[in-house]
């Protein structure tokens, strides 16, 4: 054997074989299945807060209610500032090793909420896991860069489908354990989940699958907030998305009451308003799943400005009626609308971050996200404090000028770059 045909040998030997033409499919399965289990063990436990905080020896309602508040609302703060922090070190070093990092803490300060001895033990762990948190935005991100630039908005309506249902299987087991185990030890099996979504980014994930192309890293230090707010359409899809989730997260603090005005006995209004929220979620998973097919048919700003109608009709059915019936079709079109509208906003932003800051990008897109999340059961709860029905008749509005600027505004994607696929 010749020499250069030995070179030849070993060189192939030492270096890894190259990804298969569909490896991204593996790469989008990785990441769906660590956000499927990431979101399902996060609401195995933490619906069940106040319960716990109640165990650790708070006693006043009053004071369960602010520990718990405080603590539910600090994470989500944190996270969404540094959203757009931890997506430009992912753009500059990897999104692997980030979402690596962020499930590594998940797991140890999960564990570690099973041996807490007072409230503040929770809120100090709360505000350690919002420094560390964001794997969501991340994870979002490199299934929108594994996935071929076509295959896109499926991928993200995949992963999205994924954190979806997580939260609306996750209280149903957790109830389950918390009564055969107990709360503490809930809280060791929510760290098992993140265990199990972690091995499955660190076997599963390949990095070399990505249709962005490599970035200097010099380059990517120069992608500022003002560079991404820039971006073509970028502006309106942040607004789009903060307004889908305000309106997303305005049911959970006054639905229950609705439910028991409008004349459901006390004993059957949890489940009443069970089943509502369960209609949502499942409903919503439809909309990010069917999200992929509408946008190969039709326009980003078309698929966006209809489902956040629908959206606000669903809103305007709970305003005008509250039999269970015109209720669950509200919950229907609301979660299917804003489920298609959200991952038609997040899929028309990525498609028009450079490839050099799409963690970027798509942190800024969290952070709006997070802090819709965050600010609408507090005006929710406000508003309601007056008149249940005035929260419905801001969603409808809500919807109806996002639908109405999204039309107007939005600018139609280049010919061979949409859904023409």
């Amino acid at each position: 054997m010749s020499r250069s045909t030995s070179e030849a040998l070993l060189s192939e030997r030492a270096s890894p074989a190259p990804p298969a033409a569909d490896a991204w499919k593996r790469n989008v399965a990785a990441v769906t299945a660590a956000s499927f289990m990431g979101y399902t063990g996060f609401t195995l436990a933490m619906p069940f807060l106040p319960l716990y905080i109640g165990q650790l020896g708070v006693a006043d309602l009053g004071q369960v209610a602010m520990w718990t508040g405080v603590s539910l609302a600090v994470t989500p703060g944190l996270t969404a500032l540094l959203a757009p922090a931890w997506g430009r070190l992912g753009d500059r070093y990897g999104r692997k090793i980030m979402v690596e990092r962020s499930l590594v803490s998940f797991v140890v300060i999960m564990a570690a909420m099973a041996y807490v001895t007072a409230a503040w033990h929770v809120l100090a762990l709360r505000i350690v896991q919002g420094l560390f948190a964001g794997y969501g935005s991340l994870s979002l991100t490199m299934a929108a860069e594994s996935a071929p630039r076509e295959r896109m908005p499926s991928a993200i309506g995949l992963v999205q489908t994924a954190q979806r249902l997580g939260p609306a299987i996750g209280p149903v087991i957790g109830g389950m354990l918390a009564h055969l185990v107990g709360l503490r030890r809930a809280f060791l099996v929510t760290a098992a989940f993140y265990a199990v979504a972690l091995v499955c980014v660190v076997v599963l994930y390949d990095d070399r699958v990505t249709h962005a192309a490599p970035v200097d890293p010099a380059d990517t230090g120069r992608v500022t907030f003002r560079n991404v707010l820039a971006f073509e359409n970028f502006m309106l899809m942040m607004v789009a998305i903060f307004g889908l989730q305000f309106v997303d997260r305005s049911f959970g603090p006054v639905l229950p009451l609705y439910v028991e005005m409008k004349g459901t006995a006390h004993a059957r209004v949890p489940v009443v308003s069970g089943i509502l929220f369960s209609i949502m979620a499942c409903s919503g998973a439809l909309g990010h799943h069917l999200c992929g097919r509408l946008l190969r048919r039709f326009p980003a700003r078309t698929v966006i400005a209809v489902s956040a109608s629908a959206a606000g009709l669903g809103s305007l059915i709970f305003a005008v009626s509250g039999g269970p019936v015109p209720m669950s079709v509200a919950s229907l079109l609301l979660g299917i609308g804003i489920g298609a509208a959200m991952t038609a906003a997040y899929s028309a932003a990525g498609r028009v971050i450079p490839s050099g800051a799409h963690g970027a990008g798509f942190g800024v897109l969290t952070s709006a996200s997070l802090v819709g999340m965050a600010g609408s059961p507090f005006i929710a709860g406000f508003l309601g404090g007056a008149s249940i029905r005035i929260v419905f008749a801001v969603d409808v509005t809500l919807m109806v000028l996002l639908a109405i600027a999204v039309r107007a505004v939005m600018v139609d994607e280049p010919s061979g770059t949409g859904q023409s696929h």
